[in-house]
């Protein structure tokens, strides 16, 4: 990673009675700080707020820090949480080259620029679907500069992939229906500026990534806690979806299997859960022993 300037300006302001979709914000929210960064020639927007243990919120493929909102003002409650978006994202400055590496060397930056800020203690680092391959990749390569993981429905080391030959028209087609949909938000706070190609590119890097992530998990000796759902690719009975949610629980018993110590949780839900269970997933952040949890006497 090369990190051209830290200086990251940074503003301090109210949070708004009103969040970036005109919502009225939850009470008890406290000030926000703003500040970017720049690195490998792109804009990295980060904001800090909240009180307790220091938490980072790593955001997932097509999903930016204003889709993560409910979650992250939950989660303020009880935590410093620093959320900030991926090149390409958000209010991210898009970029030449959109891989696995450059997304984790955007999180590097973000934790090399919280290691300045002199923290009291390492965060713990929360990643939602792609966020959550990010952080254990992360974690395995700096593990003194975090105190635990939470994975939320991603960084799972499933025995097939996803993305076979069968299904990749359909896999195609629906990057592009994406991709289209994205257009309606650009110039918004949850704009996504990947082209179809770039994101079907990505997930069957992510397939492959996954297909080797077991080593990674190996290499880590913080505590590891998994949100996962039920019915990551939905509900149907007909089609792909059994068969990707079978293989979805098949990747997380073998986890499990091979590190007992690892926490997993399972909630009533498909790969949105970051969404639609945003209540459930931070109680269960706040449940959670150890570093991730209520503080322990």
């Amino acid at each position: 990673m090369t990190t051209e300037t830290a200086k990251a300006i940074e503003v301090a302001e109210p949070y708004d009675e009103h969040n970036d979709d005109g919502e009225r914000a939850e009470r008890g929210d406290r000030t926000i700080r703003r500040f970017t960064i720049h690195h490998d020639g792109v804009t990295i927007p980060v904001s800090r707020g909240g009180q307790g243990r220091p938490l980072v919120l790593c955001p997932g493929l097509s999903s930016t820090q204003a889709h993560l909102r409910e979650l992250t003002e939950l989660l303020r409650r009880d935590h410093d949480v620093v959320t900030f978006d991926l090149r390409g994202h958000g209010l991210a400055s898009a970029a030449d080259r959109y891989s696995f590496e450059d997304f984790l060397n955007d999180l590097a930056a973000v934790m090399a620029e919280l290691g300045n800020l002199g923290l009291p203690t390492a965060p713990m680092l929360v990643g939602y679907s792609l966020g959550a391959d990010l952080a254990v990749h992360y974690a395995c390569e700096h593990p003194d500069t975090v105190a635990g993981l939470v994975l939320i429905d991603g960084a799972n080391p499933v025995p097939e992939p996803f993305i076979t030959e069968a299904v990749l028209p359909a896999f195609r087609a629906m990057c592009e229906d994406l991709a289209t949909q994205q257009e309606a938000e650009r110039g918004t706070a949850r704009q996504v500026l990947l082209s179809a190609q770039e994101i079907l590119d990505l997930n069957l890097e992510i397939d492959v990534i996954r297909s080797e992530i077991l080593d990674r998990y190996r290499n880590i000796d913080r505590p590891v806690s998994m949100i996962m759902s039920t019915s990551m690719a939905g509900d149907s009975s007909e089609g792909p979806a059994p068969r990707f949610n079978q293989n979805w629980r098949a990747g997380v018993e073998r986890l499990v299997r091979e590190h007992p110590h690892i926490a997993a949780s399972w909630l009533d839900a498909d790969h949105q859960l970051v969404f639609t269970h945003a209540p459930q997933i931070a109680q269960i952040l706040l449940d959670a022993p150890g570093p991730a949890g209520r503080a322990i006497s």
